[in-house]
């Protein structure tokens, strides 16, 4: 086991620095000069050549692509992520002012959208073709049809009609007022949480519905176990591997995935961080917010993939 899961973070390097070198290239391929955007030269005035040139060298733009690459990436070695082109502060800061927020709300909707879809989908698996199940398909499907930002927007109308609520402008820290914390992010986590809850009751409801078909679990039937037995240390147990999977995945997207739920809740998270660095072509905090989304996908799969070893014995990684 630990030489799978060494061979496994060694593996992590090369997809880390291929993702952050296909975002650096792409940046170069898009139009648009970030020292013309810090000058106000995009705006159509006019511009001095020199204090143009002059910026550049300051940037490090005027170096070929190969040497601001690896100088960024020797960089990170470091753990020194480099300098904002636009804001002209530290990388790592300006991320830690978001990351808070938006691992906030992607852990809460995840717990949410957990809770929610694998009791709803069992129950709808083993109560099939019932009016049960068919309320459970109705509200799953709900939950695909209308996108999180639509039910965030849904939410907000209401909200704001009935009991003259707006969203907060600033972000409280849990740690320091927690009640605060809850009224500013209990919306957005219920409308992510609600949207990704479908997904997750769908896959359960099937996994659980194929598994109870097996003969082991007839045979558990035979013997006269309870119906709570034969669901939960039989069936469920072995359909929750799949499920697993798209819980896992469906967390490391919202980390940075929440760009329109973030901005109809004015929520300053990742994701709409990310966008405003791609609008200003501020490469540094590109790249690290793309080799930080990377790096969370390959470590949710990689315990993902451990918990599989642990739900299911029958499982060695060799």
């Amino acid at each position: 086991m630990w030489q799978y899961i060494v061979k496994r973070l060694l593996l992590m390097l090369p997809t880390l620095i291929g993702a952050a070198l296909v975002v650096f290239l792409l940046m170069h391929v898009v139009p648009g000069d970030i020292a013309l955007l810090i000058i106000g030269g995009d705006q159509g005035g006019d511009i001095n050549p020199q204090e143009l040139v002059k910026l550049r060298a300051q940037l490090g733009l005027n170096q070929p692509l190969y040497v601001q690459f690896f100088s960024w990436l020797w960089g990170v070695a470091h753990l020194n992520f480099g300098t904002s082109l636009w804001t002209g502060t530290s990388v790592m800061n300006e991320i830690m002012i978001r990351l808070p927020l938006s691992l906030e709300v992607a852990i809460a909707a995840t717990v949410v959208s957990t809770l929610i879809a694998i009791p709803l989908g069992t129950i709808a698996a083993i109560r099939q073709d019932t009016w049960v199940d068919y309320v459970v398909r109705v509200v799953s499907i709900g939950g695909l049809a209308i996108p999180s930002f639509w039910a965030g927007i849904l939410i907000i109308l209401f909200l704001v009609i009935y009991f003259d609520w707006a969203p907060p402008l600033e972000f409280v820290s849990l740690f320091r007022h927690p009640w605060e914390n809850l009224a500013q992010l209990i919306w957005p986590i219920l409308s992510v949480g609600y949207r990704y809850a479908a997904v997750t009751t769908r896959m359960t409801r099937s996994t659980v519905l194929e598994v109870m078909r097996e003969d082991y679990v007839r045979t558990a039937w035979a013997k006269g176990l309870r119906e709570r037995a034969v669901v939960v240390k039989h069936a469920l147990k072995n359909a929750i591997l799949p499920v697993i999977t798209i819980i896992g995945t469906e967390f490391a997207f919202l980390i940075g995935g929440l760009v329109v739920t973030e901005t109809v809740f004015t929520l300053n998270g990742i994701g709409r961080f990310m966008v405003d660095a791609i609008a200003h072509r501020d490469i540094p905090v590109v790249q690290t917010l793309v080799l930080l989304i990377a790096c969370v996908f390959v470590v949710v799969n990689l315990m993902v993939d451990l918990l599989y070893a642990w739900l299911d014995p029958r499982i060695s990684y060799r």
